[in-house]
């Protein structure tokens, strides 16, 4: 089920009628537990199993570990929890990609060694619930917090349906204490929840679907070699595409649970703003990001063990953080990519200082702007490989990109304009608001204008109809 279908429409008003009606908090939660299986159940019924799965194998170790005082057991159990929650992640996730590359080297070798091809189906979301599952095992390993004692709880927890499949990643502190107490939204926060709800949609149907999808398909899918104006247009529709459609489920699935009473962390911060590439993911998947810094990054050392540990640390991170997106090497060059310019710029900043003290700052200047768009250029670079099939696919692009070869008009004007155009609006956006929020802006608004912004957005929404593609990061 995706939101933007009218089926969840329907889904939706039929949760949000059984929260509001006179029953015992429990007995809401217990629909909510409900509503959040049947919502995944829409993709594929059985997978249900692996929630189920991750949810008892975490619950249970989560308090048998707390409690023990003994290193190896505890250590025991924590690998217990890594190995069930890693272990469905790497055979879904990353079991042809692992067997692909095992006959490949056995080819390298001499070996003939030919495998079936494996069918495996990729849950949905699973990297994200499995994210998600393992911060609250390892946070009481390190003793950052105790165990939950109400499995209905950590079950919600787990399975919370606005934000299952594909985030934002939220860790215990965040929500679960949420369930310990009646919420339901006031009026203030169900017309924050329903705007937006409409806003996220917008973004996902309208401007990632009607708008940016055909360009970036077009392109992307075409086996001509594209001209220089088609390469940097079909990669600016698919920086706009993904952006959009990824923020657009995170805007939504914020918007749902406010109208429910809860509340989830920001997943985006205007991106396409950042003043350089740590500011870039302080603002992008931020609640992926700060995982993968608090969880990977700094028990690998951070940035305590001299700038070569930093630097292999960094890198680490960002090629692990690739390939967390995609069983492709395509997306561990991507990742890759984002690390070496993070380098570059660590390297610059601590000769200089000149990019902290930028972001620090905030202030927007003429050469914040410039760093800005500077920024923006080498990111879409990055969006090469992690759209392209293949290396071939990429290098194609790349070429055309910068202009090495003699390339063939792929697009149509109105492709054109529709590219450039809506990329040009969006990075304008996000440089205006980077300092700001959405519902701040909203606040400050006077009521006539946020209607007529309302009306408009619905109304988009109606003429593009019913898109039924799925969100983008669905597949990660």
């Amino acid at each position: 089920m995706v939101f933007n279908s009218y089926t969840f429409i329907v889904f939706f008003a039929l949760v949000l009628t059984l929260h509001y009606l006179p029953l015992a908090w429990k007995t809401k939660k217990i629909n909510l537990l409900l509503a959040s299986y049947l919502f995944y159940a829409a993709w594929n019924p059985p997978f249900i199993i692996l929630l189920w799965l991750s949810t008892v194998i975490d619950y249970v170790v989560g308090k048998k570990m707390y409690t023990e005082t003994h290193v190896a057991k505890r250590r025991l159990l924590l690998f217990i929890s890594l190995a069930g929650n890693l272990g469905l992640l790497a055979f879904f996730k990353y079991g042809g990609f692992l067997l692909q590359n095992f006959t490949g080297l056995c080819q390298l070798a001499g070996i003939d060694f030919q495998a079936a091809k494996p069918d495996i189906i990729l849950p949905v979301g699973i990297s994200f619930y499995t994210f998600q599952t393992l911060s609250y095992t390892l946070d009481i390993y390190l003793r950052r917090s105790e165990p939950e004692k109400s499995l209905l709880d950590f079950s919600l927890f787990v399975t919370f349906f606005p934000q299952l499949v594909a985030g934002p990643i939220v860790r215990p502190g965040q929500l679960i204490p949420q369930f310990k107490q009646p919420h339901t939204a006031t009026r203030e926060q169900m017309l924050q929840g329903l705007f937006l709800l409409s806003l996220g949609l917008f973004m996902k149907v309208v401007l990632a679907d009607s708008l940016l999808a055909g360009p970036a398909n077009s392109m992307f899918g075409s086996n001509q070699l594209p001209s220089t104006v088609d390469a940097w247009a079909g990669v600016l529709a698919f920086s706009g595409q993904i952006f959009c459609d990824f923020a657009g489920y995170s805007t939504c699935a914020i918007g749902i649970a406010l109208c429910l009473g809860f509340t989830l962390p920001d997943n985006f911060l205007y991106p396409y703003a950042a003043t350089g590439f740590s500011d870039f993911w302080r603002r992008w998947h931020i609640t992926l990001s700060s995982w993968l810094r608090d969880y990977l990054y700094i028990p690998l050392g951070g940035n305590r063990k001299g700038h070569a540990r930093t630097y292999i640390n960094l890198m680490l991170t960002m090629l692990l953080g690739g390939l967390w997106h995609g069983a492709n090497w395509t997306f561990v060059v991507w990742g890759g990519l984002h690390g070496f310019y993070l380098w570059i710029e660590k390297f610059i900043d601590d000769k200089t200082g000149l990019v902290k003290n930028m972001v620090q700052s905030g202030k927007k200047t003429i050469a914040a702007f410039t760093y800005a768009l500077f920024t923006f250029f080498l990111i879409n670079i990055t969006w090469v490989f992690f759209r392209a099939s293949d290396f071939a696919s990429a290098s194609k692009v790349l070429k055309g990109m910068f202009g090495l070869h003699k390339g063939e008009a792929i697009l149509t004007t109105l492709d054109l304009i529709k590219a450039f155009t809506i990329i040009a609006g969006i990075f304008i956006v996000h440089w205006l608001l980077r300092n700001s929020k959405v519902l701040t802006v909203a606040y400050k608004a006077p009521w006539w204008v946020i209607g007529i912004v309302w009306a408009l957005l619905l109304l988009l929404l109606i003429w593009s109809q019913e898109s039924t593609s799925s969100f983008i990061y669905f597949q990660f």
